[in-house]
């Protein structure tokens, strides 16, 4: 028994792709509007193993899909809503033509919308799944809210970028979840632990951007227009996770809310929002948890169990002594710093940090306080010296932190050659090359002292800014 035989390429691995054109007819979309729906569906191309066969024969380049991601496809409500504004906009010039400006107004205010929350809860369907997948959010993210002003991308997408990641700092610092930072000729990279999961993102320098030509913003902004509402997703539970209120509020913010509305001005929620991207300040919450430090619980374990308890429980002990690197400490940033990756850095492990009034919003002492320990300068001879206060340069304090510990001033006082700076995302296995600095960095890890001149914070030794 035998049935109607199929011709040549419609069966095998033939039949399981289909070229962009013919899915593009099939989902009755424009090419802009396929990729965009691509992108939020997070659905991409696949290179066949055998192209020619599933090409027919031919060995002209195409794009192929595979056809259950476009059947997929053709069950999303969102399909709809993009024919919904293909014909607002086809109205909406007709109308600017006629000069109907009624109509003009009833169309502008009957715009079709459309939300990506069910595609946030259809990709990530547990919350640490959206974590793995927070790098690339993040760093879009915050690459968008350095953009300036311009035609290039709308503005709301700008402030919704800014306000987003300054959320995301506010909770890193609430949570002191920073454990590395690396600075690099892209930009700077850090890296935090959230819920036990790893997140490194990249955030480039406060320089002035001068836009490409050969770079698609259209479809950098479709994947911004995504990783928003995921970002927004994120910070909402995290913000919970931890009792502070969301939208966040400045302590002592809450309090005076209802007295501020009475006398409220236009620029009162710009001020808001200066103020909590400052970094200066601590967050509110909703209920202050009673803080109790938790014990935790010891089994007996023999032989390779117990040596990976032991080397766990000290790692755990390095990374709350990490935590707390910079309490008690003082910091000044003088104007030629990088003042915001400094304050978050400074911030997330303890310590206090202000600036000049003048620079930025949210000083919160003055540089004549008695109390600054350090003064982080980046242009020798600038300052008038205060005895008793470390002048270093920046780069102290992000070769500290990777050190998990506060390395010599010495080594940093302004106008001196600085070390190299490490990555800490580099780890040598055993019979790899160590750079000379790297092994003197365990030296001092293990509490050794190479050489003679190195000395330890608490030593001033010789400020050549006070001499």
């Amino acid at each position: 028994m035998g049935g109607l035989e199929k011709k040549k390429y419609e069966r095998g691995s033939a039949t399981n792709y289909i070229t962009r054109n013919k899915a593009r007819k099939k989902l009755q979309l424009s090419l802009p509007d396929f990729r965009r729906l691509c992108i939020l569906k997070g659905i991409y191309p696949h290179e066949p193993k055998h192209k020619k066969k599933v090409n027919k024969g031919s060995t002209a380049a195409r794009t192929f899909y595979l056809i259950k991601d476009i059947k997929f496809l053709l069950h999303e409500p969102i399909v709809n809503k993009f024919r919904e504004y293909k014909v607002f906009v086809r109205k909406l010039r007709k109308a600017y033509g006629k000069s109907e400006w009624n109509t003009v107004e009833r169309l502008k205010d009957n715009k079709p919308n459309y939300k990506l929350d069910h595609i946030v809860k259809e990709r990530y369907p547990t919350f640490i799944d959206a974590l793995r997948d927070l790098d690339d959010a993040l760093s879009m993210c915050f690459l968008f809210s350095t953009f300036p002003r311009t035609g290039k991308c709308h503005v709301q997408t700008i402030q919704l970028c800014r306000r987003l990641t300054v959320e995301f700092l506010h909770y890193v610092i609430a949570a002191r979840a920073l454990r590395k930072v690396f600075l690099s000729i892209k930009g700077i990279y850090y890296q935090a632990e959230v819920l036990g999961q790893p997140i490194v993102w990249i955030t480039p320098y406060a320089f002035s951007h001068d836009h490409p030509t050969d770079v698609d913003y259209r479809v950098m902004a479709t994947f911004t227009e995504f990783y928003t509402t995921l970002l927004g997703f994120v910070n909402f539970r995290l913000y919970q996770s931890l009792n502070l209120h969301y939208p966040p509020k400045l302590e002592g913010q809450a309090h005076t809310e209802v007295k501020a509305r009475e006398d409220s001005y236009a620029l009162d929620s710009e001020s808001s929002m200066e103020k909590l991207a400052a970094l200066s300040a601590s967050l509110a919450r909703v209920v202050v948890p009673a803080e109790e430090e938790a014990e935790l619980d010891e089994f007996p374990a023999d032989g390779e169990t117990a040596a990976h308890e032991e080397e766990r429980r000290k790692e755990l002990q390095a990374q709350e002594q990490q935590k707390k690197l910079f309490e008690g400490l003082k910091f000044f940033l003088n104007r030629e710093v990088p003042r915001e990756a400094l304050a978050f850095i400074i911030r997330s492990f303890g310590g206090d940090v202000s600036w000049d009034k003048s620079l930025c919003i949210g000083a919160t002492y003055d540089v004549t306080d008695s109390c600054i320990t350090h003064q982080i300068v980046d242009r020798p001879g600038q300052q008038t010296p205060v005895i008793g206060r470390c002048y270093v340069q920046p780069q102290w304090v992000f070769d500290s932190v990777n050190a998990r510990l506060l390395l010599p001033v010495a080594d940093y006082f302004p106008g001196v050659p600085l070390p190299p700076h490490l990555s800490p995302f580099v780890s040598e296995k055993e019979g790899d090359y160590v750079p000379p600095e790297k092994m003197k960095l365990l030296a001092l890890q293990r509490g050794e002292h190479p050489g003679g001149k190195l000395q330890r914070t608490g030593q001033q030794g010789t400020n050549p800014a006070l001499e």
